[in-house]
Order: structure tokens, then C-alpha cells, then sequence
């Protein structure tokens, strides 16, 4: 298994969380850097741990910050072996931390270094739907809708080929529109994530989450697409390494 989108670095004891996600089967983890120092600190742990791979940018939230001015360094981090993606970057209308030109100058700017690059771009959209269809009408790499929350956004993501990817949220009661989401997505992109240490999944409710938990949003989706645990398990284990590039 997979867990396309998980904060290593904001995890307590990585070493430990991911010694029980390969207990739990989770053979693969991305890592997400959210500005420069959590860059560097994601890559000492893909340097350090074998099937952990990189994403590497500064995210919505940072967009007013002095991290927005940083993307020279970004660059020099994005050409690490095992840096496979751009992002996560995107658009957050809720919590507006920066104003939504300065989020979308930032966004802009890492899309257009995924592209400069050949890496794909891992997304944040929240309550942004359109905002985020018009930025990536241009953008002709690889897509990843991280913690896929905006059905409006489907559409688009369909017709683009886009990979959605779905975390814990997924399995809450009151998230049927985001299980209806799931079994719209083909089953050649469609990933599955933590958001780690964020986003427990239902039966793990009010517990740090970590990669191991990745199983648990793996039965709710599979349920909701009439499959079987272990077959989706393993398309969304492809996907990952299609959309990334990995082994």
C-alpha cells in the first residue's frame, strides 16, 4: 500500500510511525515538505528510509510570508533523487492566512516550476473549486488532488485525468458526497492518503494519525465502490508509482 500525502515531519518519532506503517503493510510513504526548513527536514527522512519518497513546496498558508520568496531554494531541493513531486500548493479559501491574489501568485509559480521540472504537482484546494479549475487549465503535468474535498471540482478532475486522492475524511458519517466522489473516480486514478499526522479516519477518531491508518480509508472506499480491500489496495499502490514515478 500507499499513503500518497503524509507530514513525516510533523510526526512524533517518525522512525517509530513508519516502522508500523510497513508493519501495516504501507510499503510506500510521500512526504510532504510545506516551506523550505520542512523541505529539508522531508528530505533527510527519504535519505534516511527506503520506500519514503519527497514532495517539496511551500503551501497556500505561507503565501504572505517570506517563504513565498524562497522558490530559488526550492528549486536547488526539488532536484534531490527522491523529490518527486511539487507541492503541496494550491488555493484555500478557508483559512485565509494570505489574501487570495498572493495565494494564487504562489500557486502560479510552483505550477510553473513543476513544469519547468517534468514533476507532477500535489494540489490543496479547499472551498476553491473554481479558482483552482482556471489555475491548472494550463498546466499540462500530472495532478494530484490532495485530501479531495471539493465535489465541484470533480468535473474538471475527470475530464482532466486528473489522480484524486482521498484521506481520512473520507470515512466520517456526514461525508457521503466525498464517498459518492470516490466511486465516481476511475479506478486508474485514484489515490488514497492520511494527511498524517492530521485526519484520523473514523475507526481511529481523535488519535494522531500516521500511515498505518491508511488501511482504514482503504475498506471505506472500497466498500463504497463495491471492491475488494485488497484489489484497491493495489491499484491505488500502482497509481502512486505511475503518478510519481517510483518503483
Amino acid at each position: 500500500m500507499t499513503d500518497s500525502h503524509a507530514h513525516l515531519d510533523a510526526c512524533e518519532e517518525p522512525s517509530a510511525v513508519i516502522a508500523r506503517a510497513a508493519e501495516a503493510g504501507v510499503s510506500r510513504i510521500v512526504t510532504i515538505g510545506t516551506g523550505i526548513d520542512s523541505c529539508r527536514a522531508a528530505l533527510a527522512l527519504v535519505e534516511q528510509n527506503d520506500g519514503v519518497y519527497a514532495a517539496l513546496g511551500v503551501d497556500p498558508h505561507q503565501a504572505a510570508t517570506p517563504e513565498a520568496a524562497r522558490l530559488g531554494e526550492l528549486r536547488e531541493l526539488l532536484a534531490h533523487p527522491k523529490a518527486v513531486a511539487v507541492g503541496e500548493t494550491g488555493l484555500d479559501n478557508v483559512k485565509r492566512y494570505a489574501t487570495p491574489a498572493e495565494q494564487r501568485r504562489l500557486f502560479d509559480a510552483q505550477l510553473a516550476l513543476a513544469d519547468e521540472l517534468g514533476l507532477p504537482v500535489i494540489v490543496h484546494s479547499r472551498e476553491a473549486a473554481v479558482e483552482t479549475a482556471a489555475a491548472l487549465e494550463g498546466f499540462g503535468g500530472e495532478v494530484v488532488l490532495h485530501c479531495f474535498s471539493s465535489p465541484d471540482l470533480l468535473p474538471a478532475a475527470l475530464e482532466r485525468g486528473y489522480y484524486v486522492s482521498f484521506a481520512g475524511n473520507a470515512t466520517y458519517p456526514k461525508a457521503g458526497d466525498l464517498r459518492d466522489a470516490a466511486r465516481a473516480v476511475p479506478r486508474d486514478r485514484i489515490l488514497v492518503e492520511t494527511d498524517s499526522p492530521y485526519l484520523s479516519p473514523q475507526p481511529v477518531r481523535g488519535e494522531r494519525n500516521e500511515p498505518a491508518h491508511v488501511v482504514h480509508t482503504i475498506a471505506a472506499l472500497a466498500d463504497v465502490r463495491d471492491e475488494e480491500q485488497s484489489q484497491l489496495a493495489a491499484a491505488t499502490h500502482a497509481n502512486a508509482a505511475a503518478a510519481f514515478r517510483v518503483p
